[in-house]
């Protein structure tokens, strides 16, 4: 009997223990269709403000191919060099992305995710910030040269010790092409805060042609001479004159310089304009028999006898 018993005792353990495992297995089942259920109608009742979302994300990946398109043809009013006008009209762009999938986010109610976003870009944007300062420094400065009239391409410029032809400005550096066709690169916020001389910013300049005569020459026919060579090779515009001064008594001559006007924008112009001046000068003087003297140096000897 006692076995009996335990069998019986056994089988009855055995069908508690699938009773329970079969409700566990039914309570769960059901648990999971109602998060279904529940998902379901969050997604029925979402689908609108999704397909909205959507809708606004779309529409500002193409509005922002349209103002990249617009503002970088704005920017040519403002901006001469092509890679900056790009920078700034992608820039634009990514704004404008940004912008719509903020709304989107706002839309889908993912306030959480949004708040990481801009705690992450906010963030992001302090360590590049620390990292990169002189990049961002140059870069500013590039865009700043890029607006204001100051340097252009195909100017001739004077700046950080190096002379030459600005042959272009990106984001970062200004490239500067010397005479002796040596290309010097030169970080735009060195260019921006050091003193430039930048002949392409006036069409006319002044040139300085110095010079000497012996101590015997008719000093009045000499200015009457210089002025009438020079004023018969360069141009006198109105309000503009050409000017001689004597300078000084010289060791060996009577030294003057002449100043004239002429059209330049490269250093190469000028020493152009110098050169021809001095060679009209020397013929003319020479037509004239206008003596332009050698330095004399005069040595006494003293006999100790």
């Amino acid at each position: 009997m006692t076995s009996q018993e335990d069998q019986v005792i056994n089988t009855d353990e055995i069908k508690k223990h699938t009773m329970n495992i079969h409700s566990q297995l039914e309570s769960s089942w059901n648990k999971l269709i109602d998060q279904l259920s529940d998902w379901l109608d969050a997604i029925v009742l979402g689908l609108p403000n999704f397909v909205f979302a959507i809708l606004i994300f779309i529409i500002s990946l193409w509005l922002s191919r349209t103002v990249e398109v617009w503002s970088e043809r704005a920017l040519k009013q403002f901006m001469r060099q092509t890679s900056l006008r790009q920078l700034m009209a992608k820039g634009l762009a990514i704004a404008v992305i940004g912008l719509g999938l903020l709304l989107a986010l706002g839309i889908l109610n993912l306030d959480k995710v949004l708040k990481s976003l801009l705690a992450g870009a906010g963030v992001a944007g302090l360590a590049v910030g620390l990292a990169l300062q002189g990049t961002l420094s140059n870069t500013f400065s590039g865009i700043f040269l890029s607006i204001k009239d100051i340097v252009s391409i195909g100017d001739w410029i004077e700046t950080n010790g190096y002379v030459g032809k600005v042959i272009e400005i990106d984001l970062l550096n200004t490239k500067i092409n010397e005479t002796d066709n040596n290309v010097v690169v030169i970080p735009n916020k060195m260019v921006l805060e050091n003193p430039m001389k930048n002949y392409g910013l006036t069409p006319r300049v002044r040139v300085t042609v110095t010079c000497g005569v012996a101590y015997d020459s008719d000093l009045k026919r000499v200015k009457e001479l210089v002025l009438k060579v020079v004023k018969d090779i360069f141009d006198v515009e109105v309000g503009e004159k050409v000017e001689f001064h004597y300078l000084a008594f010289g060791g060996s001559s009577i030294d003057f310089h002449v100043r004239f006007w002429i059209n330049a924008t490269a250093n190469g112009e000028i020493l152009q304009a110098k050169s021809d001046a001095i060679m009209a000068i020397k013929a003319a003087f020479d037509k004239e028999g206008i003596e332009i003297p050698f330095p004399i140096r005069t040595v006494y000897m003293k006999n100790e006898e």
